[in-house]
């Protein structure tokens, strides 16, 4: 099979090449060039898709003995994912770039150039696992639950489960792909992880978000207006956050206050107690979906779990659908900090059923007491 390897630079996307071409693949690898800054540099364990980034990349397709190639993709990104970030942002969602990136760029444009030139899939070193189930292919959980990536690969959907292979579904740990390069020779296996959002490698998104939006000041207010504080923007701020508020007046109680809601049009920022995150109903957009519409798990007040946050731990709830509207979920137990604008996928056991986008998220039961 033709497979094009997406090597990132860093040590999960070599071994996952590696793997490729020991199963016998004729494998060829492309480092996709995503910023529009050529120079950019690492920022310690910050960012990716840097020139280190793409140097560490050549020299692993070097190593395995395979062709490379450098696509440069940065017009794409910057339109489909930067753009889309601060789009979100301004609007007063809670986007998560990542996703964005893996549904426009690492795979629908990657894919599309793959299938043009005649490969039969394309290879990344994403934690996943990919299944052969009752009606076709399934996306499933990692074995290593700790670096799984379903929750962002979701987005794909189920017709690009045929075209993708996910070397490392099965391995036990990051130690073990670590071992894995260094017995293969490969340079990146001590090749600290990267994190945080990868266009803003110093992590400083209120400050990416001011140089690209502008500063508008205006009031942090409570929950009964009272004004406690300034921002200088209030997009730069999400459901559930603590920290950075600078409050000027402390809540009556003495205890802390998080974001409860931001409001645009008025340019505020609006915060209370932590019993005032938690929701016990949330609405989707739109849904994604990884299995057949008809599958059972779908079907009714199906019970499932979900995931709305990148490495945050799971929900259990019931999901009822809406036709092509989207979905409701009753969740078994409340969950704080849900914001419009974040991905949710939802599971039965290790499978992925569906990917959407929360529209909004409230509180149906008895408030918690604190």
């Amino acid at each position: 099979m033709r497979v094009l390897a997406a090597l990132s630079g860093g040590v999960d996307s070599a071994v996952a090449a590696a793997r490729a071409v020991a199963a016998g693949h004729d494998v060829t690898a492309v480092h996709m060039a995503l910023s529009s800054t050529q120079a950019a540099t690492r920022c310690g364990s910050r960012g990716c898709c840097t020139v280190e980034d793409a140097d560490d990349a050549r020299r692993a397709a070097m190593l395995l003995g395979i062709p490379f190639y450098i696509w440069d993709l940065a017009e794409e990104f910057e339109q489909t994912v930067v753009s889309d970030f601060l789009r979100e942002y301004e609007a007063g969602r809670t986007p998560n770039p990542c996703i964005r990136c893996n549904e426009f760029v690492k795979f629908r444009e990657l894919s599309a150039r793959a299938e043009a030139l005649g490969f039969d899939a394309v290879c990344t070193g994403h934690y996943a696992s990919i299944v052969e189930g009752p009606s076709g292919l399934e996306l499933h959980r990692a074995r290593c639950l700790e670096k799984d990536q379903s929750y962002v690969l979701a987005v794909m959907g189920r017709a690009e489960l045929t075209r993708v292979l996910f070397p490392l579904g099965d391995v036990a740990s990051k130690a073990e792909v670590r071992a894995e390069a260094e017995r293969a020779g490969l340079p990146m296996s001590a090749k600290p992880d990267s994190y945080d959002i990868c266009f803003i490698p110093d992590g400083d998104t209120a400050g990416f978000l001011r140089r690209h939006l502008g500063e508008r000041p205006g009031d942090i207010v409570d929950t009964e207006g009272n004004v406690v504080g300034q921002h200088r923007g209030a997009y730069a701020y999400t459901v559930g956050q603590r920290k950075g508020l600078g409050l000027s007046r402390p809540a009556r109680d003495g205890r802390p206050r998080y974001v409860v809601r931001t409001d645009q049009h008025r340019n505020t920022v609006v915060v209370g107690a932590a019993q005032l995150l938690s929701v016990d109903e949330i609405r989707t957009g739109p849904l994604t979906l990884l299995v057949d519409e008809s599958d059972p798990a779908l079907q009714g007040e199906s019970e499932i779990t979900a995931q709305y946050r990148a490495h945050g731990s799971v929900v259990h709830g019931r999901m009822h659908l809406e036709g092509s509207a989207g979905a409701v979920v009753t969740l078994s137990a409340p969950a704080r900090a849900v914001a419009a604008g974040q991905s949710i996928v939802f599971y039965s056991g290790t499978r992925v059923l569906a990917q959407a986008t929360i529209t909004g998220a409230e509180r149906r039961g008895a408030p918690d007491k604190e």
